[in-house]
């Protein structure tokens, strides 16, 4: 009889697996034979794990963000300003587009593949979209910036269209200058 241990290893091993396949392959392309087969696991022991392809997807999803929640706490650790707490977000999407081979956000590409805004995986990827939002307007508040809700709509903006055009150029410096956009903005909303 599996542990608890092997049975979360195997888990998230499927995560993985599936991780590995929704990047290179897309999530619509790659089946559950073919996450199962990469994962050296049988589709039963996939089904045990996981109800249904959707779930599967919305986990790997949701502990992509957990990663990336972890992620953004150890950025915002390095920094004391909030205002550099802010630009120092850009230098993490940097680096994860890079870690993803510059295949781009997976959460942009999944929203791709499921136009259905009341879908499991819709939901997931706008669980992680207001996340990123609301680092940027905690920081942008407690950097006591004017017209912060304006501000995190660009900011966003610049972070998004920095993946996607670091992704379609296969060139992640596209957030240099994003950086240096941001930095303006910021610098604008300093109070007088």
């Amino acid at each position: 009889m599996a542990t608890s241990r092997d049975s979360s290893a195997n888990h998230q091993r499927l995560i993985d697996a599936a991780s590995t396949l929704f990047f290179r392959d897309g999530i619509n392309a790659t089946g559950i034979a073919a996450v199962a087969e990469y994962a050296g696991m049988s589709k039963m022991t996939l089904y045990a794990h996981f109800a249904s392809k959707d779930d599967l997807i919305v986990a790997f999803l949701d502990k992509r963000n957990e990663r990336w929640e972890a992620a953004v706490q150890q950025t915002l650790a390095a920094s004391e300003a909030p205002a550099q707490k802010l630009l120092g977000l850009f230098d993490l999407h940097r680096q994860w587009l890079r870690e993803g081979g510059l295949r781009g956000c997976p959460y942009v590409n999944s929203a791709a593949e499921f136009p259905d805004r009341a879908h499991p995986v819709r939901l997931a990827v706008d669980r992680h979209k207001s996340g990123v939002k609301q680092h940027l307007l905690e920081l942008a508040e407690m950097a006591g910036l004017n017209n912060p809700q304006i501000l995190v709509r660009r900011l966003f903006l610049l972070l998004e269209g920095a993946f996607l055009t670091g992704a379609l150029e296969n060139d992640d410096s596209v957030f240099l200058l994003a950086k240096d956009l941001a930095a303006e903005l910021i610098d604008a909303a300093q109070p007088a």
